[in-house]
């Protein structure tokens, strides 16, 4: 091999590998923006009934920063006459209808994976958690992989559908 050719194979490969980031940060940069919730359900593994929940509402934040911030909660939740007369029942009642998260992600067009930093129930804290998902003009559609339900601990399917906010 002479050395014109070495240097032409040298500038490919630093070429290529220089895209790689790239083309994953071109796949994050088409997420960025703000979607609201628009429905969820699940499917229980064993059974194949379908479960869907009407009341929740949410909102999930991708950053050009590679940050991600989530809040969920349930339309039914117990609202206290004042701070000052919040009972320890309704902050349980509180914590228990809410999920909030903050991280940074990475895409790649097909798979979100949320790599957390911080969480409402520290169970998901330094965790990862991947999510399946499709674009539909302006929406997200998630699936989750099968794994408990956090309300219940039976195996379930969660699909997420959030909508871009304009």
């Amino acid at each position: 091999m002479n050395r014109r050719h070495i240097l032409g194979l040298s500038l490919i490969a630093t070429l290529g590998i220089s895209l790689v980031p790239f083309a994953a940060r071109a796949a994050d940069d088409e997420l960025v923006g703000t979607y609201k919730l628009i429905s969820r359900s699940r499917v229980l593994v064993d059974s194949g009934q379908v479960e869907t929940f009407d009341q929740a509402q949410g909102f999930i934040t991708y950053g050009n920063d590679g940050r991600v911030l989530v809040l969920i909660v349930e339309g039914n939740r117990p609202k206290a006459e004042s701070l000052e007369k919040m009972t320890d029942q309704q902050r349980v009642g509180l914590f228990r209808t809410m999920n909030a998260y903050g991280g940074t992600y990475k895409f790649d067009g097909k798979t979100i994976e949320h790599h957390i930093d911080i969480s409402h129930n520290e169970v998901w804290t330094g965790t990862t958690q991947i999510r399946d998902i499709k674009k539909e003009g302006d929406k997200l559609i998630y699936t989750t992989r099968p794994a408990p339900f956090v309300g219940d601990g039976k195996m379930s399917v969660l699909t997420v559908v959030w909508e871009k906010v304009k």
